[in-house]
């Protein structure tokens, strides 16, 4: 029996990651073509040594856009934080090899969540998604530090592979969803697995939110050297609902960029 949104929305609070099965799975070719399409426009190829990865990602392409408009992802995000969602920046990655325990985040507000699309299929032991179930909460987030995790060897005699942990098997197709606080790794994956995301958080209201907001302009955007939080490709062909999302963002976007020239100033 399918969950309703009230009991996804429930579980996800309480867990911190969702799994929408076959939700896209009537377009998985026509992804996997949009996927590869940008990185052949970028120049970008895949050497297989280390993970690739373009950001932003489905800025760069007409067709990827229109996954902000469609009805399915719209509901997804909604249920989770809210109809008047801020779209938050998006990558594509061809991963190599394990990816060690981390969160993507840590805004004490637990404002943002990310949605990703495997164009691969994952299992336990060829690199799906693990997640420890309700890492995200603030009692979790003092406890299980990334470096205590990744010295579980010496710790524990346990190699990060084998901590407790979710392994969420996915086919191209499904769609998961996590916080960014959440701690999640892969191991024991191919060379080159196809991913791509969309992040998306609540709209800022309170003190806290707006900083975070801030915080994360500074840090996610500004990383990856972009001038504007969004592409060209997003802001040319949205439609209102979707200029709807990208509003919040765009308004701190300036300080974002002085919190950032701040920090270098400082050495920081």
């Amino acid at each position: 029996m399918t969950p309703s949104l009230d009991q996804q929305r429930s579980f996800f609070n309480t867990f911190g990651f969702l799994k929408l099965p076959g939700l896209f799975a009537d377009a998985v070719q026509e992804l996997t073509r949009d996927f590869e399409q940008v990185f052949v426009q970028k120049g970008i190829a895949h050497d297989r040594t280390h993970r690739t990865a373009i950001v932003p990602f489905i800025d760069e392409s007409p067709a990827l856009c229109k996954l902000l408009d469609h009805p399915k992802i719209v509901e997804a995000i909604t249920n989770l934080v809210g109809a008047d969602f801020n779209y938050m920046g998006s990558d594509g990655n061809y991963y190599v090899g394990d990816t060690t325990w981390h969160r993507d985040g840590f805004a004490p507000s637990d404002s943002f969540i990310k949605l990703a699309f495997y164009l691969d299929p994952v299992r336990s032991d060829t690199g799906c998604l693990r997640v420890i179930p309700g890492s995200h909460t603030d009692a979790a987030m003092s406890l299980m530090e990334e470096t205590v995790l990744r010295d579980s060897d010496r710790r524990w005699r346990l190699g990060q592979g084998e901590l407790p942990a979710v392994p969420l098997e996915s086919d191209p197709g499904d769609v998961l969803i996590f916080k960014h606080r959440l701690l999640h790794a892969s191991f024991g994956g191919s060379n080159e697995r196809r991913m791509f995301t969309i992040n998306a958080g609540r709209r800022a209201q309170t003190k806290q939110e707006i900083d975070d907001l801030i915080e994360y302009g500074d840090i996610h955007f500004r990383r990856n050297n972009m001038t504007a939080p969004y592409g060209r490709a997003m802001l040319e062909t949205a439609s209102p609902e979707r200029m709807a999302h990208l509003t919040q963002l765009t308004a701190y976007w300036p300080a974002s960029v002085a919190r950032h020239e701040a920090r270098m100033a400082s050495g920081g």
